[in-house]
């Protein structure tokens, strides 16, 4: 089966709804990681025998996927432990580098814990001060309110470039140009977007995508940083150790250049080489299909849910993926609990995103993401359940 994940321990189709959390995984990618782990086994960059070099080149080779599957060069992807330490690398190095007392960071409502807490702690320890664009009534980051906020001490903005709870999508060639207009630079969550919908950096003219490797159907424990080469140049590292160095003595050290100079230690070599065979597996299927297969289903489920005539649907009807929801009079984790009963898995909670929660007046939502295995099938055994969970509660 392409899908292992996707059985229940009896054989049967597990309707799994929670792919924006993290993605399953298909057998090409499972293959890859445990040929990486066990018969191409070896140590990157430093072994002068075969295997080494051979594993080396493969790892080399997963970071070319990487770069070419969003439009950017290899010398400007940066292997991380996923999105939130891409996120953090920015803030510990750049920030620290380029941001001081009085400076400005825009973020939006809707945004990632991971695209809030980094700033904040920066913010503690060097006094930059942090705005907040407010959304749409539909959902979206609102960009005229954040062309009428920004200013010229604002020296980043950092958004979602589709919001993991509401699915709504993020006009990032209009954000790029606002930043831009102010001379701000610009950082693109990019977690929930790269699974399901082209991504081109040059194109788009960002200056910082983060993005991980588990929700486009790849491994956990690592992920991306892409940045401008010159921005990436400039860049002090972060950690310290092997790797990252150019030469060592006890009065000085000189570093790597980017990439390396932020990969200190031995590196994630075989997430790495998973993550490069869950860009293969992606390109192969193509993400204008992903895309438009994804669309058709939220639109299904929205359909479905709004004919209960007891669910408060959130965010766009165009949403890429994601479907937030509320069951009138049932809170999400009881209604998550009866669904998994029926073999329905979805997402309840605040999603990581508590600053939303408190704007949307509720302390938590049901969510349903869809993946490239998705089906009807799965929208109609939600239903199943919501109906089930309705007559359970009256």
């Amino acid at each position: 089966m392409t899908w292992p994940g996707l059985l229940t321990p009896d054989g049967n189709r597990w309707h799994y709804l929670d792919t924006a959390a993290t993605a399953q995984k298909p057998q090409a990618v499972i293959d890859a990681a445990a040929a990486a782990m066990g018969r191409d086994y070896a140590t990157v960059h430093r072994g002068v025998y075969a295997r080494s070099a051979e594993m080396t080149l493969a790892y080399e080779a997963a970071r070319r996927k990487v770069a070419a599957f969003i439009g950017g060069a290899e010398s400007e992807v940066v292997f991380t432990r996923g999105a939130t330490e891409a996120i953090n690398l920015v803030a510990n190095t750049w920030g620290t580098a380029n941001l001081k007392a009085g400076d400005r960071v825009l973020l939006s409502t809707l945004e990632h814990h991971a695209n809030i807490v980094p700033w904040q702690m920066l913010r503690d320890r060097t006094g930059i001060e942090i705005d907040v664009c407010p959304l749409t009534a539909d959902g979206r980051i609102d960009l005229d309110a954040a062309e009428a906020m920004l200013t010229p001490a604002h020296k980043l903005v950092a958004l979602a470039h589709v919001s993991n709870v509401l699915g709504s999508v993020l006009d990032v060639e209009r954000a790029v140009r606002l930043a831009h207009g102010v001379g701000a630079k610009i950082l693109i969550d990019g977690c929930q977007a790269v699974p399901r919908l082209p991504v081109n950096v040059a194109a788009l003219g960002c200056d910082f995508y983060a993005f991980s490797a588990h929700k486009l159907y790849g491994p956990t424990g690592i992920g991306a940083l892409w940045a401008k080469e010159e921005i990436l140049a400039a860049m002090p590292p972060w950690q310290g150790g092997g790797a990252m160095i150019d030469r060592v003595t006890f009065e000085k050290t000189t570093y790597a250049p980017p990439p390396q100079r932020f990969e200190a230690g031995t590196p994630a070599i075989v997430e790495a080489i998973a993550f490069g065979a869950a860009v293969d597996f992606v390109s192969d299927i193509g993400l204008e299909a992903i895309d438009a297969h994804e669309r058709a289903l939220v639109a299904k489920a929205r359909d479905a849910l709004r004919a209960t005539n007891a669910v408060t649907l959130f965010g766009p009807d165009e949403a890429a993926g994601i479907v937030s929801f509320a069951l009138d009079s049932v809170h999400p984790h009881d209604l998550g609990t009866i669904l998994d009963e029926e073999g329905v898995a979805i997402r309840a909670g605040h999603h990581c995103a508590q600053p939303l929660m408190d704007h949307l007046g509720v302390p938590a939502t049901a969510r349903a993401s869809f993946g490239i295995y998705s089906d009807e099938s799965d929208i109609e055994a939600l239903i199943r359940g919501i109906d089930r969970t309705r007559r359970i509660f009256g």
